[in-house]
């Protein structure tokens, strides 16, 4: 009797001794992480802390100035478009063509990681958008196309997810509809980073306070 499909093994996302340069700025330094499958990690810190930064330096959009990120122990410098193939970064900018429809815009996203109209469907559904599946992204008020930009989590998966300030512009039945999803991709086994100044709820979620990892400035 054949063996039945083996899952796949759990995933790690880890970066250790990071550091981080804006400009003429050192954002932050020696800050370590590790994440395992199923697991959400929140950012806190003030404005100008680097949360945004650290995301994308998780996103593998900003080189770290010092220290290293590893998938499954292996380096991402090594294979960048490997990591990218990976994840989903959804940052302040919602990023959508004004010409394509909703359905188009996701339908876009599910071809390239390789779903299926069923999750595309599924993504709008999530997100009440099915009534503007049709409709021209330009059309869309700001909180229609914060929840579209969400829905492409959903309409083509990815094992780590990296959200900064992603509550913005929604209602409260949206946040919900959000924390909902982060829920269903962690029981999954996916992973969660995020940066937010609104509650969402988020069940156990680790915390990293970018405060902790500012420079120490050296006495007058």
């Amino acid at each position: 009797m054949p063996s039945p499909p083996s899952s796949p093994p759990p995933h790690r996302f880890a970066g250790t001794g990071l550091a981080c340069r804006r400009g003429d700025r050192l954002v932050f330094r020696d800050l370590d992480f590790a994440l395992a499958a199923g697991d959400a990690l929140v950012l806190t810190g003030a404005n100008g802390s680097g949360k945004s930064s650290l995301l994308r330096v998780m996103a593998g959009l900003t080189p770290p100035l010092l220290g290293a990120l590893a998938w499954d122990g292996a380096a991402i410098a090594d294979d960048p478009t490997l990591h990218h193939g990976r994840l989903h970064f959804i940052g302040h900018q919602d990023a959508l063509k004004p010409v394509l429809s909703a359905t188009e815009t996701l339908s876009f996203w599910a071809r390239i990681r390789g779903s299926g109209t069923d999750a595309v469907a599924a993504a709008l559904a999530r997100f009440h958008l099915e009534e503007l599946a049709d409709w021209p992204c330009r059309f869309l008020s700001a909180g229609q196309r914060r929840r579209l930009a969400l829905a492409r989590l959903l309409a083509s998966p990815a094992p780590l997810w990296l959200l900064d300030e992603p509550t913005t512009g929604l209602d409260d039945a949206s946040i919900a509809d959000l924390g909902a999803a982060i829920a269903e991709h962690r029981a999954g086994g996916g992973m969660v980073v995020l940066a937010t100044h609104l509650p969402l709820p988020v069940a156990a979620p680790q915390t990293l306070s970018l405060t902790d990892f500012a420079p120490r400035r050296s006495a007058a």
